[in-house]
């Protein structure tokens, strides 16, 4: 079973629709301007011990992965250690995997630490890709990124192998009698075995509260005083949960496309449902449509295709409701995939499923030979982890006409989705809703997009709300996509810039048209 929409990175979405970046040689090494030839001097973590806290960062050239080749220019990486338990950090000890490029300029402020989301999403090969996007924050920054611990190259998790994976996508994900119900829960709790094998001990070790800790060790190792970080999405709530337990150590931080820190699982599949909504709405709008009868005829094609799959351009494989839905998700993230949208669409219409079928491998990080990638294992460990409600199958089923109302396209798999992700998951969950109030800390920007589908705007101001008075300062921009910052707003991204740059707060409540 694949979570159709968790807070997915903003920039996977954007490549998925786009040419990946380019593999290669990573050239030749170079100095790294003294940064990792002495002790840090910035205060370290409580309780951390003196090994770890004054453990040097060796960077070296960057090597191909399984799932991307090494990139290109002045990237380095690097592995950093770190408690395996932080409430025994003198015991066993986690290998974490970091990329950096320095500063491009000569006033370099220092470190800023980036989180793209998911959870579960790889920000060693996320980094490279996004530096465009930053360039500007380049000059006075050292871009730096890491894979939290579960993840890629950080002993990432791999729950199913490929076979098992495809043979799940059969699944129908919207049961609609007793034995597919059954079914249903039956793959969600074989998931979550196959994860358990898998992890091990470090199952019960990646939890958004460790990952936070893991970057307050990093500003330590990197000698920064304070964290400056940019996070998206699910970036968002670990920002805010580092902000929590760290609040004196927080420096410039940024909150773009803002996961609402006080919903709970029930909650956050109703927000999804309706940011998905919205979003088809506006692209329905855009197509001449009328929003409500266009959402009609995308669920009386998602009908057909409960009872009959469509053929595809790969003999092997059909499209079914499941991966049709996946693949209307993608597109949606961002503006510039609604032709992709149109196309596939028409093309399902007319009988052929190969379009839909591609963009549902591309959210599901499927290649041409058939190889899925582990974002979506890891998310699930980690969110798992992190939330303790587990709602039940009569729970579930009493909030579909709910959800459905909310959405007749997203409503039911959301509502059906909470009661599979987490069924039977062999560890206990920590909380229903994180912790993220911030007093004391410096002003933290929140960034929020009004069309934005996986993390609705709405969610930007209870940010800013559960940060507290004088912490949380709200930046709107009235755009669609998923996220804000670098997606076509010169207002947006000079606001952002001032910020990071030259510490300038915007006025709260600021919107950009």
């Amino acid at each position: 079973m694949t979570r159709l929409v968790r807070w997915t990175a903003l920039t996977a979405a954007a490549a998925l629709l786009t040419a990946g970046c380019s593999g290669g040689s990573s050239g030749k090494d170079k100095d790294d301007g003294g940064r990792s030839g002495a002790a840090p001097t910035a205060a370290a973590p409580s309780g951390v011990p003196k090994a770890l806290a004054s453990q040097q960062l060796d960077w070296g050239r960057c090597e191909d992965t399984a799932d991307s080749p090494a990139p290109d220019g002045d990237w380095r990486c690097a592995t950093l250690k770190a408690p395996l338990d932080w409430a025994d950090p003198d015991g066993e000890t986690i290998d974490l995997a970091l990329i950096r490029s320095e500063a491009t300029g000569d006033e370099r402020i220092g470190s800023l630490l980036f989180n793209f989301g998911g959870p579960g999403g790889s920000g060693v090969s996320m980094m490279p890709s996004y530096a465009d996007t930053v360039s500007s924050l380049h000059e006075r920054y050292d871009l730096v990124s890491w894979d939290p611990r579960g993840v890629a190259a950080s002993e990432g998790i791999r729950c199913r192998g490929d076979e098992a994976i495809e043979d799940a996508e059969s699944v129908d994900s919207t049961p609609d009698t007793a034995a597919e119900e059954q079914a249903y829960l039956r793959d969600a709790a074989a998931f979550g075995q196959g994860c358990r094998k898998a992890a091990g001990e470090l199952m019960s070790h990646v939890s958004t509260t460790d990952t936070a800790r893991d970057m307050d060790l990093m500003r330590h190792v990197l000698d920064d005083a304070k964290l400056h970080y940019f996070g998206i999405s699910y970036g968002t709530e670990l920002g805010g949960v580092y902000a929590h337990l760290f609040p004196k150590n927080v420096g410039r931080m940024t909150l773009d496309a803002v996961v609402d820190p006080t919903a709970d699982t029930m909650g956050h599949a109703e927000n999804q449902a309706r940011g998905f909504q919205r979003a088809l709405d506006d692209y329905l709008e855009t197509t001449g449509q009328d929003p409500e009868q266009g959402s009609r005829d995308i669920a009386d094609l998602l009908e057909r295709l409960d009872a009959e799959p469509l053929p595809t351009s790969s003999p092997d494989r059909k499209l079914t409701q499941t991966l049709a839905l996946t693949g209307i998700v993608l597109p949606l993230y961002s503006k510039s995939g609604w032709p992709a949208l149109t196309s596939a669409l028409t093309a399902a219409e007319e009988g052929d499923g190969s379009e839909l079928l591609a963009l549902a491998d591309g959210y599901n990080e499927r290649d041409a030979s058939g190889h899925y990638g582990t974002t979506t294992h890891s998310q699930r460990v980690i969110s798992c982890l992190d939330d303790r409600q587990r709602p039940t199958l009569e729970e579930t089923k009493e909030l579909l006409p709910r959800f459905e109302k909310v959405s007749p396209v997203f409503g039911a798999f959301l509502g059906w989705d909470t009661a599979g992700w987490c069924h039977d998951w062999p560890v206990a969950g920590q909380h229903e809703t994180p912790e993220v109030s911030a007093p004391g800390a410096a002003p933290i920007l929140v960034v929020g997009n009004t069309g934005d589908p996986a993390t609705p705007y709405e969610g930007a101001r209870r940010m800013a709300d559960e940060l507290g008075k004088d912490v949380g300062v709200v930046l709107t921009w009235k755009g669609e996509g998923h996220g804000a910052y670098g997606s076509g707003s010169d207002c947006v991204d000079s606001a952002v810039d001032a910020y990071l740059l030259k510490g300038t707060v915007p006025e709260d409540g600021k919107v950009c048209s």
